[in-house]
């Protein structure tokens, strides 16, 4: 019997499940019919990020090119490699997310307003939940919002916590001196025991200062400077700075050690915008620090959740040290309790300002982001006008303020308790002569 063979046409059967599309072909040899189904490569759907209400932002993209917030695109990309790799590439998913739209929308418009993505430095804001780490926004002037910046005077919010933690109180201070150096290597003490002292170098405070007036605690939180933060942290130890820090979530954004010389009171350490306000808000919830997190949970097409993400607190600092700290950092501009401390950097390489009320802390850095060596904050075109020289009060605490004012809009006020008198009231460790 001559030997037949029939090929049917490909049939699109169906359209398909996961994208894909179901076929149907057939061949019949000698009367002998047999059929099969194939399925053609599927194509992926794509995976959305939700905000907290559970409205979609955009897209899961490589680039985060397609959504209306591509620096916390950025974010949940981050935390979904560190969760796994494969979630970026599975395709089909709806991320839930911390984002408070907002919030998220105050803080664009304030860095857009101030700092324009044609100029050379970068603006970043970082906005977190005390007592819970949920990141409720993440805006940037341009690119990704993820690099490292020296700290500068924010990190003496974690001195302040070390030599609250170590007996100070509020009216203990020193005489306020022209410059500060090291007596020798001793001076200062690494945690591992080595002495880190530099003798050679000469700190000074921005605009010179006279000598003499003694500077306590309260009066110290409010001028912040580096002379004063200097020797109280000799005083209180370089460690105990440094391990106040730690607790209240302080990390490097490189991933290496936090280093440990000297100048850590003047924020010398590389870190980000999310880290820090994270670290103030740990202060903000009484010294529960808990894990920043952009991610909530993972879901599938079907609704299925593949991963849960909770909060991850742990009490970290003496709550009582906590709150004596806001006392100290309190400030005026938001007309509600409010706490935060503007920085500078010697070298005007960065600037910051970081603060918290009861419901929300901020974090604004304003830097370079390119290759070193990095230009100084000085002479510089930024949104539109040439700045002489750029600090903390100039273009970071603007944006802290406008951003925080709207995002806590209609947000009933809570305030923040009383400091504990009877334990930081007055002097104890070094009181005036």
């Amino acid at each position: 019997m001559k030997r037949l063979l029939l090929v049917l046409t490909v049939v699109v059967v169906a359209a398909a499940v996961w994208g894909g599309v179901l076929l149907l072909s057939a061949t019949a040899d000698e009367g002998q019919g047999r059929q099969r189904l194939a399925v053609a490569p599927s194509v992926v759907r794509e995976s959305v990020i939700v905000d907290g209400g559970g409205q979609v932002v955009g897209k899961l993209d490589a680039d985060c090119a397609t959504g209306r917030f591509p620096a916390f695109c950025h974010r949940v990309r981050a935390e979904l490699t560190a969760l796994d790799q494969r979630l970026l590439t599975r395709g089909g998913l709806v991320v839930a997310t911390t984002l408070d739209p907002r919030a998220q929308q105050a803080a664009q418009r304030a860095v857009e307003a101030r700092v324009r993505p044609g100029d050379t430095p970068v603006a970043v804001e970082a906005m977190v939940a005390p007592g819970s780490g949920e990141i409720r926004a993440l805006a940037a002037s341009k690119g990704d919002g993820a690099h490292g910046l020296s700290q500068g005077s924010t990190a003496m919010a974690y001195t302040l916590a070390a030599a609250l933690s170590g007996g100070f109180r509020y009216d203990d201070g020193f005489p306020r001196s022209r410059s500060y150096q090291a007596a020798g290597q001793e001076s200062f003490t690494n945690c591992k025991g080595q002495n880190v002292g530099d003798p050679a170098f000469t700190f000074t405070d921005p605009g010179g200062g006279s000598g003499g007036a003694f500077t306590t605690l309260r009066s110290g939180a409010r001028a912040a400077p580096n002379t004063f933060f200097m020797r109280l942290e000799e005083r209180i130890g370089l460690c105990a700075t440094v391990r106040a820090a730690q607790r209240l979530g302080l990390s490097r954004f490189d991933g290496m050690p936090l280093v440990e010389y000297e100048a850590f009171t003047l924020g010398a350490n590389e870190t980000d915008t999310v880290t820090v306000a994270a670290t103030y808000a740990t202060l903000a919830a009484h010294g529960l620090r808990c894990a920043p997190r952009a991610v909530k949970e993972v879901r599938d097409d079907s609704g299925k959740v593949l991963h849960a993400l909770g909060p991850r607190c742990e009490q970290a600092l003496d709550a009582a040290v906590a709150d004596a700290v806001t006392g100290l950092l309190r400030t005026d501009g938001l007309g509600r309790d409010a706490a935060g401390l503007a920085s500078r950097i010697p070298d005007y390489k960065s600037t910051w300002y970081a603060g918290y009320t009861p419901d929300l802390a901020a974090a604004v850095s304003l830097g370079f982001t390119g290759v070193p060596p990095t230009p100084a904050l000085t002479d510089v075109p930024i949104g539109g006008r040439r700045h002489d020289v750029v600090d903390g009060t100039t273009i970071p605490g603007p944006i802290w303020r406008a951003s925080m004012t709207e995002a806590l809009r209609g947000v009933p006020e809570t305030r923040f308790p009383e400091p504990d008198t009877t334990r930081f009231g007055g002097c104890r460790l070094a009181c005036p002569k």
